[in-house]
């Protein structure tokens, strides 16, 4: 429960009125003004809801300024190193770390639900080949609340584990079989013999023709970046899921929401973006090129990749993924990839710069996991298909939260409104 104590006095037109201050365990004060309208009869304008908290939460909290993120508590990059994925996954949806029993007990339920409904092939196949995986995922998980009647009732807690679990586990193979069908190969079932991010892997790139084993590396590599983007406080996609959630649509349809959010290039599109950047410098040698215009104030040329809209100091997810990218690219090489040499090479030659090192741009998150997932195949339409994936989790449990909160009310954000004032309809023949 956050400390009530203090009071801020806000004085409009020479009238005065007391609204609480909440403190929370960490994090700035938030000013309560749930009560504004109806006392002094004005709404507060924050577009974007960057000085807005729209919720309380015990789930996640970052610290922009020191670089830090914590889940429940505990720093990510500890987390990344010592834990793994569906750990993570534990932790984010029931408040604390799994004993050895729970956290088997856990895995075995996740596992259990990786099938599909056969029935949803006839969806995957109702799309082009061509249809981006991420379209494909919107649908499909949309969709799922056609399947699975017993997990929709919001109402019911137990209904609400069953989709929390099915979600987490169906998830993997959603987006593997959207990626199948876009490069036209069959779908590949999950197996209950594999882990979490091997599972994924073998969906992605087994066929029927020859056997396939998941590299340990790969998979481990995999398994840092599903845990690395488990949950990222209240972004733009959490904060849709959230929103869609407050009308008491299904689990399903909130997380279909969520996808669609993340669709946009502006928030599960960094890596991608990363990507083609390093595909526009082309070769190692033109890279001090485009440093020289990332550097030029009169140039609107920036590096992808390089710095955070959150992290003002450092990415701290960053340190972690670089170990598993120079894993990845240790075990596949970078000679014949032109992409992964030149992206080698700009990470050396940018943390070697003073002026990265001045405007703290280091690399972030998306820039290693772009490395990583372009060296193990994927195409850059399948790295926000990965992040979806990823970021299921920390959706669900942000909506198991918001359902079991007693004040929860539907969103309904309020307007400046510039539009015409009222006015009298005209007949066509006088206008």
């Amino acid at each position: 429960m956050a400390d009530t104590s203090k009071t801020a006095t806000l004085t409009i037109d020479g009238t005065s009125f007391d609204l609480p201050i909440h403190s929370p365990t960490i994090g700035p004060d938030v000013l309560d003004i749930r009560k504004l309208y109806g006392q002094a009869g004005v709404f507060t304008y924050d577009p974007g809801f960057t000085s807005t908290a729209a919720c309380d939460s015990t789930i996640t909290f970052i610290d922009g300024d020191k670089g830090e993120l914590l889940h429940r508590g505990y720093p990510i990059d500890q987390l990344a190193a010592k834990s793994h994925f569906l750990e993570v996954c534990y932790l984010l949806l029931y408040g604390e770390l799994p004993s050895g029993k729970q956290l088997e007990d856990f895995e075995n339920r996740v596992t259990n639900h990786t099938m599909l409904h056969e029935q949803m092939q006839n969806f995957f196949r109702g799309f082009r080949r061509d249809a981006h995986p991420m379209a494909v995922m919107v649908g499909v998980v949309g969709a799922m609340s056609a399947f699975y009647h017993d997990s929709t009732d919001i109402t019911d807690p137990w209904q609400r584990e069953v989709a929390s679990i099915r979600l987490i586990a169906k998830m993997p193979t959603i987006a593997a079989w959207a990626f199948k069908y876009h490069v036209g190969q069959p779908f590949v079932y999950p197996r209950n013999d594999l882990d979490y991010a091997s599972n994924f892997l073998r969906m992605c790139f087994a066929v029927p023709a020859e056997e396939y084993v998941v590299n340990p590396i790969l998979s481990r590599a995999m398994d840092r970046i599903f845990t690395l983007h488990a949950d990222h406080e209240q972004n733009a996609s959490t904060s849709t899921v959230r929103l869609a959630s407050s009308s008491g649509a299904n689990p399903f349809a909130c997380i279909a929401a969520g996808i669609a959010c993340l669709w946009g290039p502006a928030h599960g599109g960094a890596n991608q973006a990363c990507l083609e950047m390093l595909k526009e410098i082309g070769t190692p040698d033109r890279i001090p090129e485009f440093i020289a215009r990332a550097k030029d104030k009169n140039d609107s040329y920036r590096l992808m990749g390089f710095g955070h809209r959150v992290y003002k100091n450092f990415d701290p997810r960053a340190t972690v993924m670089k170990q598993s990218a120079d894993e990845v690219l240790e075990l596949l090489g970078v000679e014949n990839n032109p992409i992964l040499a030149t992206a080698k090479a700009l990470e050396e030659a940018a943390l070697a710069d003073p002026y990265f090192a001045e405007k703290k741009l280091f690399p972030n998150v998306d820039f290693y996991s772009g490395i990583i997932l372009e060296a193990m195949g994927f195409p850059t339409s399948m790295f926000t298909p990965i992040f979806a994936v990823a970021r299921t989790v920390g959706w669900i449990s942000q909506w198991k939260e918001q359902i079991s909160d007693p004040q929860l009310k539907i969103g309904r954000p309020r307007q400046l409104y510039l539009g015409a004032e009222a006015r009298d309809y005209v007949d066509i023949e006088t206008r």
